[in-house]
């Protein structure tokens, strides 16, 4: 693993990742455009996450039996005519289709960070997983305000059509980079996908992170969702383009990604979680104090302390998960963020309903609870009072 490659890596994750989140700030456009009902504008997002979760457990875990340079290109190459397939939607029925085979192919990107994982030597895992989670997480927090300004100034489908060529170069780009790898597999497809429930059952690293990390991302998940609702309320009356010049402050989180994958190497995976961990609930502490005060600016440094704690965390997580081995890197990181992202999903859905019962400070003890959740589950783990050199 070069710097160079490296860095192609993780611009890579992070253009891809974020054809997840290009329709989130504009889906209301989309259902006026097309005469979309309010439940069919809200399906537009669900259905490139559902798409997302099953390539999780139907796509990642090929790259355990299958050429990863080729899998990734062609996960790319797909991509592009779901993105060319939003382009040219004429019907709410077919920008949904193509929502959904865009998430399925999002997760080009998590065949991605396993692959490189296998690439780097084991005294560097944690510094190559934690840059290219970097451009990952900056393409997530990236994402919205780019889709918003897009289509201020060209429309919708001019969001969908540069990312579709941009998909198209990077396809063609990695084919050329990538080296070729391909897992010494001996079990089929169907072999791999029976395999997962296994996994869960005799990986204990994995299901520890999993409870570590899914509270973690429905408190971030809650914070992203209610926060927009508090900016374009009447304590500090943003307008569309003021909350994504607002999103921009949570890009800032993704510096911390590289650092945690140096402290993952030094043996500091222990003390470090708890740290990412209670730095989650800090934020909501400022958060709260935020909307009391109507600050805008501790609301934003609530939003850098709140992602730079869950993308370390994350990076934490990863590193320890791809200590396992490299027989099962694909399937393991699969199960992991699908489970997280269902913490995600709950948090979103929580959010609104803590925002419209309580207000912003109802959605801050939420996020706290969440977080206190996290911390009770990682007072659990093994020799945690023991000075103890681990990488997991």
């Amino acid at each position: 693993m070069t710097p160079r490659l490296t860095f192609i890596l993780a611009a890579a994750c992070g253009l891809i990742v974020a054809n997840l989140y290009y329709a989130q700030p504009v889906a209301g456009v989309i259902g006026a455009e097309l005469a979309m009902t309010p439940a069919a504008v809200g399906l537009l997002v669900t259905f490139s996450q559902v798409g997302y979760g099953l390539g999780l457990i139907l796509v990642v875990p090929l790259g355990d039996i299958l050429e990863n340079r080729r899998l990734i290109a062609s996960c790319l190459a797909v991509s592009v005519i779901a993105l060319l397939g939003m382009v040219i939607a004429p019907s709410a029925g077919a920008v949904l289709a193509a929502a959904l085979l865009i998430g399925l192919t999002c997760v080009a990107a998590q065949i991605i960070v396993p692959f490189a994982a296998h690439l780097a030597s084991d005294d560097t895992r944690g510094r190559v997983v934690g840059d290219i989670m970097s451009g990952l997480l900056l393409g997530i927090m990236l994402a919205r305000p780019a889709s918003s300004f897009l289509t201020h100034w060209l429309g919708w489908r001019s969001v969908f059509l540069v990312s579709a060529c941009l998909m198209a170069a990077l396809s063609l780009a990695l084919l050329r980079t990538l080296p070729r790898w391909r897992p010494k597999a001996e079990l089929n497809y169907f072999g791999i996908l029976r395999s997962l429930a296994t996994l869960v059952r005799k990986t204990p690293v994995l299901r520890r992170r999993i409870s570590y990390h899914a509270p973690l991302f429905a408190a971030f998940s809650l914070f992203w969702t209610a926060a927009p609702l508090l900016l374009a309320g009447p304590k500090f009356g943003l307008s569309q383009q003021g909350i994504a010049l607002f999103a921009l402050f949570g890009a800032g989180g993704a510096i911390i990604a590289p650092f945690a994958g140096r402290a993952a190497d030094r043996g500091d995976t222990q003390i470090m979680t708890g740290v990412a961990i209670a730095s989650v609930a800090i934020a909501f502490g400022i958060a709260w104090i935020a909307g009391e005060m109507a600050s805008i600016a501790l609301l934003a440094a609530a939003a850098i302390v709140l992602d730079m704690g869950v993308s370390a965390h994350l990076v934490l997580s990863q590193r320890a998960i791809f200590s396992l081995g490299d027989e099962a890197r694909s399937r393991l990181n699969g199960i992991f963020i699908a489970a997280f992202f269902m913490g995600g999903a709950i948090g979103s859905a929580v959010s609104s309903l803590a925002f419209a019962k309580g207000g912003w400070p109802l959605a801050s003890l939420t996020g706290i609870a969440f977080a206190l959740v996290s911390f009770a589950c990682y007072l659990t783990e093994p020799h945690l009072f023991r000075r103890r050199k681990i990488k997991h």
